[in-house]
């Protein structure tokens, strides 16, 4: 069962209740944020760039520790392109299925292999990469509690296409088209789930919403604007 209609259902009651979450920027200008997560991914994210580069646009990733440890030439490609990156935690698991203790060092050991892997300063990325996107979307108040406490940023989503199922590209890209509006936040996903559409549906969705008049911007942009 595809749970594709029941995102924007989700994103309107659960956007006024965690309001300390980025769910979508503001509404007053033409501009949206593309972000993808679960890579990056030795042979889609590379394809991804290439589109990327093609329209001139940045998007920001949030990357698994695990993906960046086995892929780091990869994550040094997208930090040099100056991509944004954020934190998806280091293997996918369920944020309120780690203790505090685990999830504070999922998060610390993905910065540990983005430093390494981007030959960037350990403390330099705790203090600029804070941006961190649940895995699965699925948190709790105390996952955000303790977010907060460790000055971490969290990231949700209001255009959810479910593109990890592969329903097709036009399929993405009409879930997208249908639902997008000024300052939405678009989630897409260059890892081993639906990574092999990735370049191709970012390619129609770059082509039509630019046509359409909108600009790509990156989550800190959307941030600076919003808070």
């Amino acid at each position: 069962m595809q749970l594709a209609p029941l995102y924007p259902i989700l994103y309107r009651i659960l956007k006024p209740t965690f309001n300390t979450c980025l769910w979508c920027g503001t509404d007053t200008q033409p501009q949206v944020a593309l972000t993808f997560d679960d890579g990056p991914h030795p042979e889609y994210t590379p394809q991804l760039l290439e589109v990327l580069d093609r329209y001139g646009v940045k998007a920001s990733f949030f990357w698994l520790g695990a993906c960046v440890s086995r892929a780091p030439d990869v994550a040094l490609a997208v930090y040099a392109r100056g991509h944004q990156i954020g934190l998806h935690g280091w293997d996918h698991r369920n944020f309120p299925t780690l203790t505090q203790a685990e999830l504070k060092q999922s998060l610390e050991q993905t910065q540990a292999a983005i430093a390494r892997a981007c030959h960037l300063d350990l403390q330099y990325v705790r203090a600029s990469m804070r941006d961190v996107r649940p895995p699965n979307g699925i948190f709790t108040p105390q996952t955000l509690k303790w977010l907060h406490q460790w000055n971490y940023r969290p990231v949700m989503w209001s255009v959810v296409p479910e593109d990890w199922v592969r329903p097709g590209v036009e399929v993405v890209l009409s879930r997208v088209l249908r639902q997008v509006q000024n300052g939405s936040l678009i989630v897409l996903h260059d890892g081993v789930c639906g990574g092999q559409d990735v370049p191709q549906t970012t390619d129609q969705i770059l082509k039509n919403l630019l046509h359409q008049g909108q600009r790509f911007v990156t989550v800190e942009q959307l941030w600076q604007q919003t808070y």
